[in-house]
């Protein structure tokens, strides 16, 4: 197995964890905006750890920075924290699956930010896996609460939220990509942990002085539910790490390809964990994506 696979599924598993984690705390503990902020405030520390320790186990210097990895970095991170506050916020709306299903067609939203806006190609078998997975995302989506006409369907706050999450997470993939590949560096590891670092410092600060000025007092809430919140900062660090490595390795689209076994981890979690019960058409949409990720797997 490549290393780019092998760390897009990584990443979706440590997501998955993060998403599970930050569902917790949204519910009477935290606003959607300090549920948001404690997925940064304790992943940058972790993140800026790992990336000297590494620096120094590998005797290497910091690669320098033009304005362009920086202009791609925060591009990546502003559509990223837009994203997650979405699904934070889709997650007080329908339940954990639902909520992950939407977030997924980011999919095909990243094929398509990628062709449009950063020349990235993808070839006819990627597409005909990407649309084989987005055939299984439209069959998760078809939930017992979505059950009436179409346009209803499409317009309901949770979709909107959903939709919305997965255009933002397109540019945040694409964008971090475009970063890691400013760097002057050979080591995909290096670049990944440098762009990791960059990006979760200006996200802490940026949410930070965010809920200063909007919502006073969750920045100390945060701090006050460190015993759950330390642990999504870490599995975000963990999870962005593995993602930035297959960014820095292969195209956005085809990493959010196979990240689509997220979502499987995801209906795992709703019944192990939040005890949801997966339905027959939920299953078919298993399929269809399990399908989707082994094409992938098979034609790179």
């Amino acid at each position: 197995m490549e290393l780019w696979i092998f760390a897009s599924v990584a990443a979706a598993l440590f997501q998955t964890v993060r998403f599970m984690l930050q569902k917790v705390l949204s519910i009477g503990v935290l606003s959607t905006a300090g549920s948001t902020f404690a997925r940064f405030a304790y992943a940058a520390p972790a993140a800026m750890l790992v990336t000297l320790v590494y620096l120094w186990a590998q005797d290497a210097n910091v690669p320098s920075l033009d304005g362009w990895f920086w202009f791609y970095a925060w591009l990546g991170a502003i559509t990223q924290i837009l994203a997650t506050v979405c699904v934070v916020a889709l997650f007080r709306q329908r339940n954990f699956a639902v909520g992950i299903t939407f977030k997924k067609t980011e999919v095909i939203q990243t094929a398509i930010v990628g062709v449009a806006f950063f020349g990235a190609e993808v070839s006819i078998a990627g597409w005909g896996a990407i649309l084989i997975g987005l055939i299984g995302v439209l069959l998760l989506s078809r939930t017992p609460g979505l059950e009436h006409g179409l346009w209803k369907s499409l317009s309901s706050r949770a979709t909107v939220l959903g939709l919305t999450s997965g255009f933002f997470f397109a540019f945040s993939a694409t964008g971090y990509r475009a970063a890691s590949l400013q760097i002057d560096s050979d080591d995909a590891l290096l670049r990944a942990a440098i762009t990791l670092t960059c990006v979760t410092a200006s996200q802490f600060i940026a949410m930070a002085l965010w809920l200063r000025w909007r919502e006073p007092g969750q920045v100390t809430a945060v701090w006050r539910a460190r015993k759950t919140a330390v642990w999504v900062g870490l599995t975000s660090m963990a999870g962005s790490l593995g993602w930035f490595t297959a960014f820095t390795l292969q195209t956005a689209a085809y990493v959010q390809a196979v990240g689509q076994i997220e979502l499987i981890f995801s209906l795992l979690a709703s019944v192990l964990f939040f005890k949801e019960t997966v339905t027959v058409r939920e299953s078919i949409g298993i399929g269809f994506l399990a399908i989707s990720i082994l094409t992938f797997i098979l034609v790179i």
